[in-house]
């Protein structure tokens, strides 16, 4: 017999698709990944939001740069509007300043003001994608995210290092034990490139995720190399397809962006 009081995942008001930027390790570049994610999806013509769901460490401010609470309508917050995107953080609510000192029942309860009390879509109509950047690890928001909240896909974000792969193990396994599709990983950092030399320098060790993927049955969808254009478009406030239009990840973006 079914039991009829076990609550099941709903879908959010206004967006059709959820995907889930994830690693198990934090530094890994997973902020910068999802961003550049969502511009990647929005530049070939889709409706794309992008929630920042790290609690503790929110990002997405800082690479788009804004820091203003969003506004107030029928009792629902307006997302920010930039390059295109719907942005929503919890960086928009707290004082940047301020350290987020949480239990995970207001973690939970946050989660839930940014997905259903945002009002999602605008014009276009509703959101062909929310992207959502978790905080690293293996914590409540990803147990409430998969709980609470139909999830479309996962992408696992890791670098090279040993122990980012042990971490990004442990992500992989959660996820799986969720059931939400685990749609590949992406290997950010995989090697360094000078301009003046087309050899490439595997500075934080070789194949590593390759044989992550093989050992879990799933696919790479990416490899970024070490880029300074990255790192310098977030700290400039801007997503690397603004700051430098013709750098050498965009094509990668693109060819992420068809995997989900």
């Amino acid at each position: 017999m079914k039991n009829s009081c076990v609550k099941l995942p709903t879908p959010v008001k206004g967006v059709r698709k959820i995907i889930i930027v994830a690693s198990g390790k934090g530094g890994v570049g997973k902020s910068t990944i999802a961003a550049n994610l969502a511009i990647a999806l929005q530049l070939a013509g889709k409706n794309v939001g992008l929630l920042d769901a790290d609690i503790y460490g929110p990002s997405i401010p800082q690479i788009f740069s804004l820091e203003q609470k969003p506004i107030l309508e029928d009792n629902l917050m307006l997302p920010h509007e930039k390059y295109g995107l719907q942005l929503m953080s919890v960086g928009f609510l707290v004082d940047k300043k301020n350290a987020t000192i949480w239990r995970g029942p207001m973690t939970t309860k946050i989660l839930y003001q940014l997905l259903r009390m945002t009002k999602w879509g605008n014009s276009q109509g509703e959101l062909d994608y929310l992207i959502i950047d978790t905080p690293p690890g293996t914590g409540d928001v990803h147990l409430s995210l998969a709980e609470n909240y139909l999830l479309d896909g996962v992408i696992i974000v890791t670098t090279p290092q040993k122990l980012a792969l042990l971490d990004a193990a442990k992500a992989i396994d959660m996820y799986a034990k969720l059931n939400v599709p685990i749609l590949g990983l992406v290997e950010n950092m995989s090697y360094f490139q000078a301009e003046t030399n087309s050899s490439k320098n595997y500075i934080f060790g070789q194949n590593g995720a390759e044989k992550l993927a093989k050992q879990h049955n799933i696919p790479i969808l990416a490899e970024f190399p070490l880029c300074n254009e990255m790192a310098a478009a977030s700290d400039a406030g801007k997503p690397l397809a603004y700051y430098k239009p013709n750098s050498i990840a965009l094509p990668t973006f693109t060819r992420l962006a068809n995997f989900c």
